[in-house]
């Protein structure tokens, strides 16, 4: 809470110092427009009147607010930058440039340009259009997706707006303006109706958005109520995004997410799949789920989950599901996101441990082996730490040291097949309201969203391990204890099934602190004190912030992501300190006394071969130095070798294809842009990307 109000205190006085000459010159005079027309609600037959206040549009210098250009991806530049040689404008819009004022690494940077979607799509060699209702260009550019806009588009599909506001329009005004603050009023919240200019650093606000983000909170551009009904999923975008930034509501947009929260149950399955997915695979599943549950949204998309929060919550008993996303939310974010494969086996993983309770040694060596990759070096780790007792229930059954490996195996296998069968609760209604009997009193709406596709490759995952589990072989190889973020992200089975060993392992790790992981039962409470109170020893996931240039909105860089606390006894560290009686410094003395004697006599000796010594170790030192360059030239080169071959032959298919497109769209954007410029920024940006990566120590290093 400490971390809210100092950012939400700063954010006030660094827009104030912002002079009123950095806002839009218009000349637009009093007269206002009258009341905005919104698609999607009942026509009111005489609509009041609500006159703009133009002078409050903003227009303001990004290096006042700590933006810079090499903060933009290298791929959004390009094509920024070949839109605007093509004569169109082209700015990034929304979630994008409220995470850069935030000093965040945005998901994605959305484009929008004046260029329709057939001259954006001639512009670039690998793009096509997708989407009916609002059609959107998809641009392939070195190995990343950017999804370009129109203006057009917008102002199409909201034609009948556009021709009720024309007559409403002053004659004078910037043409320029008016476009984007036309596309502005079509967006879910004033935080993401933002647009930034690259080529002239300016950052446009028509509605109050740098207003909003001051003060931390999130609100919809018209009456809440009627954006909810235009758009229900806007319900779940704002709660994941309250949820990745630590937002509070505004008292309109809390009440209307109350209201019309059973809404999204009539929203397309791909749709919730893909809502759900932003919540759970970008670093702040924990707090998502916290919010879901505070507005009645988790029992209808997973009621099985909800009901098991709310049992727990009731008898205040440690939630190995919570701690299972904690652990997520650690080593994934917005710049290294996980494909839904993970957290969906994270799922299965915990309905069949609730279903069918088993052995701490079973869960051990299920996660070992997962991790490991083999069940050889599998089984000694879980041997070796199944003597910390894990308190969860009712997932934990019997704690037992004695099993035969023989033994272990088939029950390891066993529940391998059981996590395969949970699949159908998140696939199947009638698996759903089965397994729901466990919670007679707990509310199930029968819905189901993840896709059979998804569920049937996460289950995949798991029959090596049903097959034949002692010949287990991950087929990741002896890689680094570091996670292969790339891999993660396509959904790479050997780095998903690495990874979810991981996670498991730190949980279970984690389990003898018996932690209760609860969420907030006020449900009034604002969303940065309800993220406290998910797990009750305070400890957020504490993820290393990328280093980008200095953010007036945040002092450190790091706002939104609260610190574990660590407490220090410095009573009992002293007492620990050894003492050192007075017999013992008297003994000392006497020894240093003549030591010192001895060392007199061979003084004068020292003294007169100094002189030629030196010399000789001047040479023999630089001889070292040129000697150990070398070597560790070769070192690197064998590394990188042995690297290579340890590799599965799958994984290096995927690096070669990436290679070749590379080198291709290298090609083509060299006779674009020019080859120093590309050479230039493509430095620049490797130079950031080597700065910002953080390695992940190795699992074993946590049980020491």
């Amino acid at each position: 809470m400490a971390i809210f109000v100092r950012a939400k205190s700063f954010l006030s006085s660094s827009l104030r110092s912002l002079t009123r000459s950095q806002r839009c010159n218009h000349t637009l005079g009093e007269r206002g427009l009258q009341a905005e027309l919104y698609s999607g609600m009942a026509p009111a037959p005489n609509p009041a009147l609500r006159p703009i206040d133009t002078s409050k549009w903003k227009k303001i210098q990004a290096s006042k607010v700590g933006i810079s250009l090499s903060m933009i991806s290298f791929p959004s530049w390009i094509v920024l930058k070949i839109l605007h040689k093509g004569g169109f404008e082209a700015y990034l819009v929304g979630g994008c440039v409220r995470d850069l004022l935030l000093n965040r690494t945005p998901k994605d940077f959305d484009v929008i340009t004046t260029a329709n979607l057939k001259q954006i799509r001639k512009k670039f060699h690998r793009a096509e259009i997708i989407g009916k209702r609002f059609p959107i260009c998809r641009v392939h550019i070195k190995g990343s997706i950017i999804e370009v806009s129109s203006f057009e588009t917008v102002a199409r599909h909201d034609a009948d707006k556009e021709k009720a506001l024309s007559s409403l329009i002053p004659k004078i005004c910037d043409e320029k303006d008016l476009i984007r603050w036309r596309n502005s009023r079509n967006r879910d919240f004033t935080i993401n109706s933002l647009f930034f200019d690259p080529f002239t650093c300016n950052i446009y606000d028509y509605n109050g958005g740098m207003s909003d983000l001051k003060s931390l909170k999130l609100r919809t551009l018209i009456p809440a109520h009627a954006s909810f009904q235009e758009d229900c999923a806007r319900i779940l975008r704002g709660l994941r995004i309250a949820a990745r930034l630590c937002l509070s509501f505004s008292k309109d947009t809390e009440r209307a997410m109350y209201d019309l929260s059973a809404s999204i149950g009539g929203l397309d399955k791909f749709r919730l799949m893909l809502e759900v997915n932003y919540m759970l695979s970008y670093g702040a599943a924990v707090q998502s789920i916290c919010l879901l549950q505070r507005f009645n949204l988790l029992n209808i998309l997973l009621p099985f989950q909800a009901a098991y929060i709310s049992q727990h919550r009731a008898t205040k008993n440690s939630m190995m599901l919570m701690k299972l996303f904690f652990n997520l939310d650690k080593l994934v974010s917005c710049d290294h996101p996980a494909d839904s494969s993970l957290w969906v086996g994270l799922l299965m993983f915990h309905l069949a441990l609730v279903n069918n309770p088993q052995d701490a040694l079973v869960i051990w060596t299920f996660a070992s082996v997962l991790y490991h990759g083999n069940w050889k070096e599998g089984v000694e780790f879980a041997r070796e730490y199944t003597k910390l007792e894990v308190k969860f229930v009712p997932e934990i059954s019997a704690f037992s040291e004695t099993k035969s490996d023989e033994d272990l195996a088939k029950e390891v296998a066993q529940f391998a097949s059981l996590v395969q069968d949970s699949v159908g609760v998140l696939t199947e209604t009638s698996n759903l309201f089965e397994s729901m009997s466990r919670y007679p009193f707990s509310a199930c709406s029968g819905l189901v969203f993840v896709p059979k596709t998804t569920a049937k490759n996460t289950a995949k995952l798991f029959d090596l391990m049903v097959e034949d589990i002692r010949s287990f072989i991950n087929g990741r190889g002896r890689m680094s204890p570091e996670i292969n973020f790339h891999l993660l992200g396509i959904g790479d089975p050997c780095e998903t099934r690495f990874v979810l060993g991981k996670i498991i392992l730190e949980t279970m790790k984690a389990g003898p602190r018996g932690d209760a992981t609860e969420i907030g039962n006020d449900e009034k409470d604002l969303q940065p004190k309800a993220t406290e109170e998910i797990l009750s020893n305070n400890e957020i996931p504490g993820k290393k912030v990328k280093k980008n240039a200095p953010s007036s909105f945040i002092p450190d860089g790091n706002r939104g992501m609260l610190k574990k606390q660590k407490l220090v006894d410095d009573d009992t560290a002293t007492k620990n300190q050894e003492m050192v009686t007075k017999d013992e410094l008297n003994d000392l003395a006497e020894k240093h006394q003549e030591f010192g004697k001895t060392c007199k006599l061979s003084e004068n000796k020292t003294n007169s071969m100094q002189g030629k010594i030196s010399e000789k170790e001047e040479k023999s030192k630089k001889d070292k130095e040129k000697k150990s360059k070398k070597h560790t030239k070769v070192v690197e080169k064998s590394k990188h070798h042995v690297a290579l071959h340890t590799v599965s032959k799958k994984q290096q298919r995927v690096v070669r294809e990436l290679n070749l497109r590379e080198e291709d769209e290298m090609d083509n954007l060299e006779k674009v842009l020019g080859k120093e410029e590309v050479k230039e920024r493509t430095e620049e940006h490797k130079g950031r990307a080597g700065k910002e990566r953080s390695g992940v120590s190795s699992l074993s290093s946590l049980f020491r």
